[in-house]
């Protein structure tokens, strides 16, 4: 049965309270033979600073002895009883939130581009998150105010674009969704055909279509009523085992020849231990 890993998240919630400020939790929670999604959406809604308020050492300890929550339920309040619902004692969980918040069609301050690989290495797609940072960076016709926030997901990267102003959806539709209309036209898939030209490579593009040798950059998870992974997430595929963490990057870790190495070498303990350090790598909050 693995370990409860509130212990472990109870330790990194404080260095994610700017990122996740005013946006709604989720989590899901590996079974054996399915999955359990907490969110939002159809859950009461759960906040950082509430598991960073709420999750004590009293809380804690009960955890240690009672896997069930109606032997300890009069020992909490509503909140921790609502953090129970969350994080189930004994179960591997991956720590996930609304990206821009619950519900459609919300403005955007922030996307992200999820560099998806199927049957690829993790290295490859550390050059294409790489260069995709280096095609938005020189493209002057790209003028919204931003910071670029690369994060390893425990399997491959994430590219994070952090407006200083909100966008529309409508906006996002047309410049950043691959999957509208015009989506050729896009920024997303310009982006993706000079990628492609400057590696002389055909196998990278832009959408969520997945096929077998195929790199995608893709953007579908931004809009609100998404969720995505959150720093220091365990990456979970069997419900008895964590096969990575996801971690802060800066822009020259991913210069680093040997950067997918030293990412799979992180272990809770490690993680940690050295907490301090990653969480500087963590953009402190845009102000509009």
């Amino acid at each position: 049965m693995p370990q409860d890993v509130i212990f472990y998240y109870a330790r990194v919630f404080p260095k994610l309270k700017n990122f996740l400020k005013g946006r709604e939790i989720a989590t899901i929670t590996k079974l054996k033979d399915n999955e359990i999604v907490r969110r939002g959406s159809h859950d009461p809604k759960l906040y950082i600073d509430e598991l960073i308020k709420h999750i004590n050492k009293k809380f804690l300890e009960l955890r240690k002895s009672n896997i069930h929550l109606k032997y300890v339920e009069n020992k909490l309040s509503k909140t921790q009883i609502k953090i129970w619902h969350y994080f189930v004692p004994r179960k591997l969980i991956e720590l996930h939130y609304a990206v821009n918040h619950e519900h459609p069609n919300k403005p955007l301050d922030r996307i992200y581009f999820d560099i998806d690989r199927t049957d690829i290495p993790a290295e490859k797609a550390q050059i294409v998150a790489l260069k995709l940072i280096e095609t938005i960076e020189n493209d002057k016709k790209f003028t919204l105010k931003h910071k670029i926030f690369p994060m390893w997901t425990g399997n491959s990267f994430h590219v994070y674009l952090l407006f200083k102003d909100k966008i529309t959806h409508d906006f996002y539709e047309k410049n950043f969704h691959t999957e509208s209309h015009n989506s050729n036209e896009s920024f997303t898939s310009k982006w993706v055909s000079r990628i492609n030209k400057e590696l002389k490579n055909k196998k990278i593009v832009a959408g969520h279509q997945k096929a077998k040798g195929l790199i995608n950059i893709d953007t579908s998870q931004s809009p609100s009523g998404k969720i995505g992974r959150c720093p220091f997430s365990l990456y979970i595929k069997s419900y008895s085992s964590i096969k990575g963490i996801a971690l802060p990057l800066n822009i020259n870790d991913l210069k680093n020849n040997d950067l997918v190495k030293e990412l799979r070498s992180y272990t809770i303990e490690k993680i940690i231990k050295n907490i301090n350090q990653l969480a500087k790598k963590i953009p402190k909050k845009w102000h509009s």
